[in-house]
């Protein structure tokens, strides 16, 4: 389905974003929506072609370099978009000439930038012209262009030109100093340095044309070598341009050019890099996807914002976190905040755990920053900048010079006084080792962090005698409107709850890793009197609350300030602080964001103080209509969304939702050219997750209380947990739900054999009666489900519906005469119903292979597979197949599919029978695979019938055990000696009718 954007030529559709018409107005803010990346780069949605006033940038992780004023930023890198096209003398450019159609897309399923323009000339030439380029996210140090050029109606002299740019700037600055540049073998190379951070980068390129024989001419003017090709292309021919680029940095190699060069001599082609780009991309879906049904721009907009955080998150470097702008503007100058641990981990703990590892592993090597900091100010321990780069060190201006000349610069007092961070960062720590139970990593990282920072409250806390009380006095809260607060209610809290959890990972580590302890309590000068001075600190830091109404003040005299009523500002194009100004903002109640809410949901999951009902509705009451959720910060609309949600107020719950939900895709702030809000992206997922699915974290892991906004009919998506995946299917009016657990319970219940019965079930064990079609053996292992009322049936694919069997054979059968490995049709019998892995260790046998070349192996055999999917049709079901489904269709039985393949999706669309089927439960929908029984349990929850009621119909002896271990009536399709498990055993679905089948099924049943 597709809808439209507003007022920004905006189509959606599920999983691609298209541009209709270029407006010059918005060039910046859309550089930042089209960004595109892979963890290690991003590369802002510029021309290759360029444009006047552009702002080309390519950000790799890590590589910051000092400036004036704001201390040091991430560096613009060589920009290695460049590609001019020259037609009969004519530039191609946007700014020139006549766009007579034009369309950009951004396909987020497979992090694929694209645009196709039909373009007349000056000279009145038309031209057809299109780019598509991607970041490949199989290997973070290959970028890779194609470019198509057709004269339409006219013969052309064209001139191409693919170059590397070597000078970047960041807005007016450059930071490259120029050390050296070459050719070889027809490649162009590059190699910069950063002014002050010595950080060197290398980056080589090459390009092939195809469609034409063409020369390459090679010039390495200073800093911008260029390989260029002139060619005559006739009416209607394509010529195709293919740039291929490499890049190092001496952050992770110590000779980045040669690296470059090395890699760019081996790589593959263009085809075969894409190909496995999308694979990498699919295996990331699979584990991190949202589906929404019911809400077409919601269904696009998550999965947009999900894909902005997965291409900004390093997979390999622990040594680097997220800016709050990710990789795709100059905003806040690349530096990092409190944004990536409360707003953007949680995307990453609950679906890509290692990444949230290595989020968390920054703040850890920082950590010597961190206590530069607390020195300076005179505190002790680890004291976490407000805005950090490479070394953890306060990056914050300590000014903002604003764009008046006459006007007076603004100090900066976050950087001193919002310290709310140190207890943030820990808060992400402990969330981390109590979703995943890494207790290596929590002895060897986390445990210091949350020590040492822990320490830093110790010190900063001021003790009044008078009401033998603890205060934090002189802050910034989470509202940024007060500057200079005394015992703000989420600092203090935060900084309690922190020393709670410093004091339970003491013990821990005492008692688990003593060594560590004894190691840490040197290092960081930990002693009894520390922790005893932190269980005084827990039990008497300020609090300002009234027990009865359990409103809690924001800070101390909060309530005392001018009350300001928002409505009386409306309508309003800005924030409230330049409406007010300043010093009137700070004396009124008027937040920024919230601050009392923001605390009581992070407070949520576990239920800790302050957090309850009660205390949700009356400060809900009080702050949300004083918070300048509009035009305040970006932070504020998903946690209010989450809120609301939780108070059952879903009309406002859905309107903040889709205030976060459109910053960027509708620039609805007006600074989407200083790039993408990270953690307005981040705070989408929580709100999709905990606040419209409603999820839960119990000692069982999660549980769903879903209250989906009115319109969406289905909600599905996967957490992991302890180890483990748990998936949620959603819909309007359910109950909790987790699928994961109630597929355990239900093998449990319905196993023959369940735990602590083992004697009564065997006692009571019966064979099957043989089946009329063919007997089956006497030793079938389970006794037929308890009900002969079939409701669905549930078909593997391959070699029941349709012979892909052969074509897995052909695939191992190349990729067995590839590797010189004796293989035939005989060897493949024994791969029916195997994982792909599994079927390439029994062909493999013991011939030593390392990791990196089985994983090869498997990816090229998929790709040959997929290759021959391609040549399917319908006529290539198998006979008897479209009679049976058509019969079973009139008949009112649900159709399934419970294939184990990853391509299940498209081979049905090839063989045109998507309309017949009700459910598909393929290789994303479950970890176990056949003959565990998860897939075939998971299908019939999808057709909504109980296994009982569900008939399997298989080729594979695995297919059939699952099957039976999920209590379902089993058709096994071939040899006796190969399916005879079933319950009923046939030669082949031909000539099969529903109504002999379920005589067939009745009469073993009695």
């Amino acid at each position: 389905m597709q809808t439209k954007g507003r007022s920004r030529h905006f189509i959606y559709t599920d999983w691609i974003l298209i541009e209709t018409q270029f407006d010059p107005e918005q060039l910046h803010s859309k550089e930042t929506v089209f960004t595109i990346g892979n963890g290690y780069l991003g590369t802002r949605g510029s021309f290759e072609e360029g444009y006047p006033h552009g702002l080309p940038a390519t950000f790799i992780h890590g590589v910051y370099d000092d400036v004036p004023v704001v201390y040091t930023e991430l560096v613009n890198c060589p920009d290695w978009l460049p590609l001019v096209v020259i037609v009969n003398g004519d530039r191609f450019r946007l700014d020139q000439g006549e766009i007579l159609r034009y369309e950009r897309q951004l396909d987020l399923r497979h992090g694929l930038l694209s645009r196709a323009l039909r373009w007349r000339s000056p000279s009145g030439n038309i031209i057809d012209i299109s780019f598509e380029r991607f970041a490949s996210l199989a290997d973070p140090h290959v970028l890779a262009l194609r470019c198509n050029v057709t004269p339409v109606d006219f013969d052309a002299l064209i001139e191409l030109q693919a170059s590397i740019n070597g000078y970047p700037e960041n807005q007016g600055f450059n930071h490259w100093e120029e050390l050296d540049q070459g050719k070889t073998n027809q490649e162009i190379w590059l190699q910069r340095r950063t002014r002050n951070s010595r950080i060197e980068l290398g980056m080589a390129a090459k390009v092939t044309i195809l469609g034409t024989k063409a020369s390459l001419q090679v010039n390495t003017a200073p800093g911008y070598p260029t390989l260029s090709t002139t060619f005559l292309a006739k009416a209607q021919q394509t010529v195709t341009v293919e740039k291929l680029v490499t890049v190092f940095t001496s952050r992770e190699i110590e000779t980045p050019v040669p690296a470059a060069q090395e890699k760019l001599t081996h790589l593959p082609d263009y085809a075969t890099l894409l190909k496995a780009h999308k694979q990498a991309w699919d295996e990331v879906w699979q584990q991190s996807d949202i589906l929404i049904e019911g809400d077409s721009t919601a269904t696009f907009a998550v999965r947009y914002n999900l894909f902005q955080l997965l291409i900004a998150a390093s997979r390999d470097d622990d040594k680097v976190s997220i800016p709050a702008k990710t990789l795709s503007g100059f905003g806040y100058r690349g530096h990092i905040f409190w944004d990536t641990e409360i707003f953007m981990q949680p995307l990453f703990l609950f679906t890509q755990p290692a990444i949230a590892r290595n989020l968390l592993s920054y703040r850890w090597h920082t950590l010597n920053g961190a206590r530069r900091k607390a020195v300076h100010y005179g505190y002790k321990g680890a004291m976490f900048a407000w805005e950090s780069a490479d070394t953890g060190d306060e990056v914050t201006p300590r000014w903002s010079i604003g764009s008046d000349f006459y006007g007076e610069d603004v100090r900066i007092w976050c950087r001193d006084r919002e310290i709310h961070i140190n207890a943030d960062i820990p808060y992400a720590v402990w969330n981390y080792w109590q979703a995943t139970g890494d207790d290596d990593w929590m002895q060897k990282c986390g445990a210091e962090t949350i020590l040492d920072a822990a320490i830093f409250w110790g010190s900063r806390v001021e003790f009044n005698s008078e009401q033998d009380r603890y205060e934090i006095r002189g802050v910034i809260g989470a509202d940024e409107y007060h500057e200079f607060v005394h015992n703000n209610a989420f600092t203090n809290r935060m900084a309690q709850w922190h020393l709670e959890k410093a004091i339970v990972v003491y013990d821990w580590l005492a008692n688990k890793f003593p060594e560590r302890a004894k190691e840490l309590e040197q290092k960081l000068k930990l002693t009894p009197e520390e922790r005893s001075h932190w269980q005084d600190i827990i039990a008497k830091i300020l609090f300002f609350y009234d027990p009865s109404t359990e409103l809690i003040e924001q800070c101390e005299g909060f309530f005392q300030l001018e009350d300001i009523n928002l409505a009386n500002y409306e309508p309003r194009d800005r924030s409230m602080q330049p409406i007010l100004g300043i010093d009137k903002t700070n004396k009124s109640q008027v937040l920024k964001q919230p601050d009392v809410l923001m605390l009581l949901y992070l407070m949520r999951e576990s239920a800790d103080f302050p957090y309850n009902e009660k205390a949700l509705q009356t400060n809900w009451d009080y702050y949300a209509p004083r918070t300048d959720i509009t035009y305040g910060s970006s932070l504020g609309p998903a946690v209010q969304a989450i809120l609301a949600s939780d108070l059952g107020k879903s009309t406002e719950a859905y309107e903040q939702f889709m205030r976060a939900l459109m910053v960027d895709l509708e620039d609805n702030r007006g600074n989407t050219n200083d790039g993408i809000h990270g953690a307005s992206a981040g705070g989408i997922w929580q709100a999709v997750i905990f606040g419209f699915g409603g999820i839960q974290i119990t000692e069982n892991g999660p549980v769903a209380n879903p209250h989906l906004p009115p319109g969406w009919t289905r909600l599905k998506f996967k957490l992991h947990w302890r180890g483990k995946w748990h998936d949620f299917d959603l819909h309007q009016g359910q109950v909790a739900q987790d699928i994961t657990r109630q597929l355990e319970s239900l093998q449990l219940s319905l196993s023959p054999d369940p735990p602590n019965s083992h004697s009564q079930a065997s006692e009571h064990q019966t064979s099957p009666p043989a089946s009329p079609a063919s007997p089956a053996p006497s030793s079938s292992p389970l006794p037929p489900p308890h009900n002969p009322n079939i409701q669905g049936f549930i078909f593997d694919l391959d070699g029941v519906l349709t012979d892909t069997a052969e074509l897995h054979y052909l695939g191992w059968q190349k990729l067995a005469d590839e590797e010189g490995i004796p293989f035939n049709r005989e060897a493949n019998e024994a791969l029916r119903g195997v994982s792909r892995r599994a079927s390439l260790m029994l062909i493999l046998r013991d011939r030593p292979y390392s990791e990196a070349q089985i994983e090869e192996m498997m990816e090229r055999k998929n790709r040959y597979y997929v290759e021959l999917l391609q040549k399917m049709t319908p006529e290539d079901l198998l006979p008897g197949a479209i009679a049976l489904l058509d019969e079973l269709r009139q008949a009112g039985i649900k159709i399934g599919i419970g294939s184990g393949s990853k391509n299940a999706r498209p081979v049905l669309e090839r063989l045109g029978i998507m309309d017949k089927v009700d459910a598909i439960a393929d290789g994303y929908s479950v970890q176990e695979p056949k003959p565990a029984p998860d897939l075939f349990l998971y299908a019939a929850k999808q057709l909504g019938i109980e296994p009982e009621q569900s008939v399997v119909v298989e080729d594979a002896a695995a297919g059939v055990e699952a099957a039976l271990a999920a209590g379902m009536w089993a058709v096994g399709l071939g040899p006796v000696e190969r399916v005879g498990a079933a319950h009923v055993v046939l030669p082949s679905l031909a000539g099969i009718k529903w109504a002999d089948l379920r005589e067939q099924l009745s009469n073993i049943y009695r």
